[in-house]
């Protein structure tokens, strides 16, 4: 394998990684209220 076809796929893999993280990172139960907050706030009453 040539060293250009070693950076893709070592970026493909880096890439898919951060994903993940992201992914993780937002799905967490623990920041599920920061998640919904703004959609409860939307949906409430401005009186």
């Amino acid at each position: 394998m040539s060293f250009s076809g070693l950076a893709y796929v070592l970026f493909t893999i880096l890439l898919a990684i951060i994903s993940g993280g992201i992914i993780a990172y937002y799905y967490n139960p623990k920041r599920k209220q920061n998640i919904e907050a703004p959609k409860h706030r939307m949906l409430d009453d401005d009186n």
